[in-house]
C-alpha cells in the first residue's frame, strides 16, 4: 500500500467502530428497531478486502461488513436511518441493519440467509465473463454459514466455472453460540471446494488488503475463483443482545491484544505516515450531526405499506 490508501484504509476502519459505537447509543436508548450486530476487532477484514477493489467491482456484503459498505461509498446518514426505519432511509423503514444496498455504487443488499448471496454473487461474476467485461464479484460468510448448503453450491459452480468471484472466509471464532470445532472438521480453509485459496491474518489490515489485492489480479486473470480465508474473532456476542456467556474471557483477552486498529496504527507509525491529527474527533462530530438528523427525519406513512412490494408493471 502507498501512504494515501493507508491512511484512506485507517479511516475506514475508525469510521466503522465509531459509527457501529454510536449506533450501540442509540440501540440502549430504545430508539433503534431491530438489533444491531457488531463487527467489532473484524473492521480490518471488512475494509481491507474491499478497499483492494477496483471501482467497477460488484460487493455482497454480511451483517457484519458495514465497513465494506463504507468503503463503496455508503454513508453513516443512511445507516442511521436505516436503523431508525425512518421514511428517507435506504429502504424506506421497511428493513433493518444494514439491509440496503445501491447498484450505482457496486452494492448488491445483504440478507439474513446466511450463504445465499454467495450464489447470487457467483452470478454477477459469470455475468462480467458474458460480457468480457475485467470486473470482479466479492461477498463474505462467517463460520456458521460455511456450512450452509448455499455456500457449496454457489462456490462450487464459481469453481466449474471459473468465475472472478472472491469468497471471503470471516473465520470469527463462533457460529452464533457454537465454536468452529463442534461444527465443521478442519480449518475453513479447507472447505473451499478447489478454488484458489488464500490464509491471512484478519486482524492485520495491511496484510488483509495485500491478500485481496493477490486474489482479485488472480480472478483478473482469468484462473478462477478464490477462497480468502481471513483468521480474526468476534468480539461481541452475535448481536447485542447476546451477552456472549459461552465464551472463555481469557480468549476474548488474548483477541483484544490484536486489535486491529491500534495494530494498524502502529504500523503506520513504524512508517511515519501520520493520520490527520483530530481525526476521531472530527468524524465522531460528522457521526453525531447525522444520527440527530436522523432521529429527526419522518416516519414511513402506513399507507405506502404495500408499495414497492410487488412490481406495479411488467414490460414485454
Amino acid at each position: 500500500m502507498d501512504k494515501a490508501t493507508a491512511l484512506r484504509l485507517h479511516e475506514a476502519m475508525l469510521l466503522t467502530r465509531l459509527t457501529e459505537e454510536r449506533i450501540v447509543k442509540l440501540f440502549r436508548q430504545g430508539k433503534t428497531l431491530g438489533s444491531v450486530y457488531r463487527s467489532l476487532g473484524q473492521e480490518a477484514t471488512a475494509c481491507g478486502t474491499a478497499l483492494a477493489l477496483g471501482p467497477d467491482d460488484v460487493i455482497g456484503p454480511l451483517i457484519r461488513d458495514l465497513g465494506a459498505m463504507l468503503v463503496r461509498g455508503a454513508t453513516p446518514a443512511e445507516v442511521f436511518l436505516q436503523y431508525l426505519g425512518r421514511a428517507t432511509g435506504p429502504s424506506g423503514g421497511r428493513d433493518h441493519n444494514n439491509h440496503f444496498g445501491s447498484v450505482a455504487r457496486g452494492i448488491i443488499a445483504p440478507t439474513s440467509m446466511l450463504g445465499a448471496l454467495i450464489p447470487v454473487m457467483a452470478g454477477v461474476a459469470l455475468s462480467f465473463r458474458q460480457k468480457g467485461e475485467r470486473r470482479v464479484a466479492m461477498t463474505w460468510i462467517g463460520d456458521g454459514g460455511s456450512s450452509t448448503g448455499a455456500f457449496y453450491e454457489g462456490l462450487n459452480f464459481a469453481v466449474v466455472q471459473k468465475l472472478p468471484l472472491i469468497l471471503v472466509g470471516e473465520a470469527n471464532g463462533y457460529a452464533f453460540s457454537t465454536p468452529p470445532e463442534r461444527q465443521m472438521a478442519g480449518r475453513m480453509s479447507q472447505r473451499s471446494q478447489g478454488a484458489f485459496t488464500l490464509t491471512v491474518d484478519g486482524n492485520d489490515a495491511a496484510a488483509v488488503y495485500a491478500a485481496a489485492a493477490e486474489a482479485r489480479q488472480h480472478c483478473l486473470d482469468g484462473k478462477g475463483p478464490v477462497f480468502l480465508v481471513c483468521e480474526t474473532f468476534r468480539m461481541k456476542g452475535h448481536a447485542e443482545h447476546d451477552n456472549q456467556r459461552y465464551v472463555d474471557p481469557e480468549l476474548l483477552t488474548q483477541w483484544a491484544a490484536k486489535d486491529p486498529l491500534p495494530r494498524f496504527e502502529a504500523w503506520l507509525a513504524q512508517r511515519g505516515w501520520t493520520p490527520e491529527p483530530g481525526l476521531a474527533a472530527s468524524l465522531e462530530a460528522e457521526l453525531e450531526a447525522a444520527a440527530e438528523a436522523a432521529l429527526e427525519a419522518p416516519w414511513p406513512d402506513p399507507a405506502s405499506l404495500t408499495q414497492g412490494v410487488f412490481a406495479s408493471s411488467f414490460s414485454s
